[in-house]
This record gives structure tokens, C-alpha cells and sequence, in this order.
């Protein structure tokens, strides 16, 4: 199996050194336009993989033919938001950047299935299926564990608790959020239901 990862800034990289420790594929091709970079980031990954026994290869490339016959290719390009902006800010030059990489990878990969992440993120995601045609079951937007992962770890920091409790606690989080609200008593409450048999 082969992944491919396009844009090669923190999550992308980040991306693709996990799903290559995971050691459930056999290649993971990261790509970005910025020369040498994603070269340089797999040779490392590479390097690593005595140390983290892992016999995934990693490839870099400013090219996207290093990408065919992908079986998954996951879009992290983009302009990240800067201070001030919203991401809907980020629409336009985003809309941009994500439609060329999605026209790229379908020419390499037709039968591949495409994971967006880049931002704002539905929108992405439904440029990315209008763009590709693929079938919407092949067309994932990811966001909802990393928001919840996100959630999880300011409450952990604001209780003072591990995460990994309030992440045991929070599993129910729609009806947690329903009884909680979002005022400051909601958060005292929030906090008991944590703290609640620790």
C-alpha cells in the first residue's frame, strides 16, 4: 500500500512519520513545492527507522509522479491561518491550492481515496470531490478527532488532570456538552464530572 502526503509543513511531516511507524504500509511519499524540503524530511524519517523499527519507506518529492498508483493520498497544503484571520480568510487562495493538488493526484492516482485537511476544511473537502469526481464515499474531510483531541487536552489543562482521564470522561461528549453549557458553571460542573471517581 501506498500513501501519499501533500504539503510537508508540521502535520504533513507529522502525518507521515506516524502512519510510516505504524508500519502498515509500504511507502509513504510525502510531497510540497518548497525545493528540498520534503527530501530532507524523509531522509531523516529514514534514518530513523533502526532506532523506531519501522520498514515503511519514506520518499520526498517536489514532484507529483513519485505519487502514482497511491492508494490514499492525504492533502495538507495550504496557507495555515495567521493571527487575525479566520478560515474562512483562507477560502480563496486555499480553494486554489487544494484544487490544482487534487487534479495532480487524480492523474496519478484514479482510484485512490482522498483525505483533506486543509482549511476551512468543509469547503475544502467539497472542492476536493467536485474537483476529483470521485465518489463521495472516496472524499474524507478530517477534522472531527483532531478538534476532539484538541477539546480534550484544554479541558485536561484547565482541570489540572491527565488527558487521558478527561479523555475517559469526555467520551460522551455530546450529552456532557448538552448538560455543561458553556458558561463558567458549566465548566465547574464539567470539572466535577471529571474529577468524579479519580
Amino acid at each position: 500500500m501506498k500513501v501519499t502526503i501533500v504539503g510537508s509543513g508540521f502535520y504533513g511531516s507529522t502525518t507521515a512519520l506516524r502512519v510510516a511507524e505504524a508500519d502498515i504500509v509500504d511507502e509513504v511519499v510525502m510531497v510540497d513545492i518548497i525545493e528540498d524540503k520534503p527530501q530532507g524530511l524523509a531522509l531523516d524519517m529514514m534514518q530513523s527507522r533502526p532506532i523506531e523499527r519501522f520498514e515503511t519507506r519514506i520518499v520526498g518529492s517536489n514532484s507529483y509522479d513519485a505519487t502514482a498508483g497511491s492508494d490514499v493520498c492525504v492533502i495538507t497544503a495550504g496557507l495555515p491561518r495567521k493571527p487575525g484571520m479566520s478560515r474562512m480568510d483562507l477560502l480563496e487562495v486555499n480553494a486554489k491550492i487544494v484544487g490544482d493538488v487534487t487534479r495532480q493526484l487524480v492523474a496519478g492516482s484514479p482510484d485512490s481515496i482522498l483525505i483533506v485537511v486543509s482549511n476551512p476544511l468543509d469547503e475544502m473537502t467539497a472542492l476536493a470531490a467536485q474537483v476529483s469526481g470521485f465518489p463521495t464515499e472516496r472524499v474524507i474531510g478530517q477534522a472531527g478527532m483532531l478538534d476532539t483531541a484538541r477539546f480534550q487536552h484544554f479541558v485536561a489543562e484547565f482541570v489540572e488532570h491527565q488527558v487521558q482521564i478527561v479523555k475517559k470522561r469526555t467520551e460522551d461528549l455530546p450529552v456532557i456538552m448538552l448538560i455543561v453549557g458553556i458558561q463558567d458553571k458549566g465548566i465547574r460542573q464539567l470539572t466535577g464530572i471529571i474529577n468524579r471517581n479519580t
